[in-house]
């Protein structure tokens, strides 16, 4: 075993996203923190040059690097690097340029391949240009879409996520004036199944309660504005409501967030992008994280995007891909705890009612000890 490694300890790889942007920023002030390499091992899929022009621009000498061929010897008290072959590379603050596409690219479809074959068990995106990563490879509308396609699933969802506040939409990176149209009764079903499998999967919620969006202005005032809701939305309610599932709405978007609603629900659905994203990052965008739901791997990544007004300023904050980075743990844990659960449920049951039984042996002796004091009794509380 390597020096410093705990072989029971989650691996985390990174891709390093648009090197011109605040991904290196973000990701090497996130792994000064000595403290982040004892929840896990970390590997960053990105290039030595690059981190080294980084670390001198931010001002952070003495910084732990291992440089790695593959996966196979990871100490977990250093930052990991598996380096891509090109060298010479420039950064350029804040320009979108044709090389750092590709090589944000060659990133994610390394990390994703580790992802695959259980090199690493979780992946943190670090934020892509989504025009320059365009290429004959790389047809999406960003990183769900990928993967999505990459591990062939057609039943995700993004997920944005803050501790207790959980935002999905139902349909992602799209115009606007493409909403409408995209909507169905069967869509709409999914992404439910999808966010309430996932609050009980990977976030341990038994239950989960959650809340859909309507569409159109107050949520269409009884099809005064719009027969969306009445069509399309209350069936798909109505469909999942019928298979046991606490699903609420259509709700208002505008009074849902500004009355605070939103607190009384483990999860939400948007039916669009900004109807989501805009409350979420108006409530949470400092520490953020974006989720994607319904993959069988576990993949997060900060809230923001490249940040290019900011690169190289050494101002931009780690917090959100911190964030990433933690719930990217705590979600590979809690899959972990319910499959041994699901694998082994007798025994499960067996140690709560031993529990059980333990506490109510004690809650017994205390009342006979009472009894013989003179005190009262718990059962003559009844």
């Amino acid at each position: 075993m390597e020096a410093g490694r705990n072989k029971d300890q989650i691996i985390v790889g990174i891709s390093q996203g648009d090197y011109n942007g605040i991904g290196y920023e973000v990701i090497l002030k996130t792994f000064s923190d000595k403290r982040m390499f004892e929840f896990s091992t970390n590997v960053l899929y990105g290039s030595q040059d690059i981190t080294n022009f980084y670390l001198k621009n931010l001002n952070l000498p003495n910084y732990s690097l291992n440089m790695v061929k593959d996966t196979s010897r990871l100490p977990s008290n250093k930052l990991n690097i598996i380096a891509g072959h090109e060298k010479n590379l420039i950064v350029e603050f804040g320009k979108s340029t044709k090389k750092a596409g590709e090589m944000a690219f060659w990133s994610l479809e390394k990390a994703v391949d580790d992802l695959k074959n259980r090199k690493i068990n979780v992946l943190v995106t670090a934020p892509i240009n989504k025009d320059n990563i365009q290429s004959e490879k790389f047809r999406f509308a960003g990183h769900t879409d990928y993967l999505g396609k990459a591990f062939d699933v057609d039943k995700y969802l993004m997920l944005m996520v803050q501790q207790n506040l959980r935002i999905g939409v139902i349909t992602g990176h799209i115009p606007l004036k493409d909403v409408a149209e995209s909507i169905s009764i069967e869509l709409i079903f999914q992404k439910i199944k999808v966010l309430n499998r996932s609050l009980e999967y990977d976030f341990g919620i038994r239950k989960p309660k959650i809340a859909l969006l309507g569409l159109n202005p107050h949520a269409s005032d009884n099809s005064l504005i719009g027969k969306e809701e009445e069509e399309i939305i209350i069936p798909a309610i109505k469909k999942a409501q019928k298979e046991g599932l606490l699903i609420y709405g259509p709700f208002a978007a505008d009074g849902f967030f500004a009355s605070e609603n939103y607190k009384n629900f483990d999860g939400i659905l948007a039916m669009y992008h900004d109807q989501g994203l805009i409350p979420f990052k108006t409530l949470a965008f400092k520490d953020g994280v974006n989720f994607t739901a319904g993959l069988p791997v576990v993949r997060t990544s900060p809230a923001h995007g490249t940040a290019y007004e900011i690169a190289g300023k050494n101002i931009a904050s780690s917090v959100s891909f911190r964030q990433a980075v933690y719930l990217g743990i705590e979600i590979f844990k809690n899959r972990k705890e319910y499959d041994e659960i699901s694998r082994n449920p007798l025994p499960s049951a067996l140690k709560k009612i031993n529990q059980k039984m333990i506490k109510d042996e004690d809650a017994s002796n205390l009342s006979d000890e009472n009894n013989d004091k003179g005190g009262i009794s718990f059962s003559s509380l009844a």
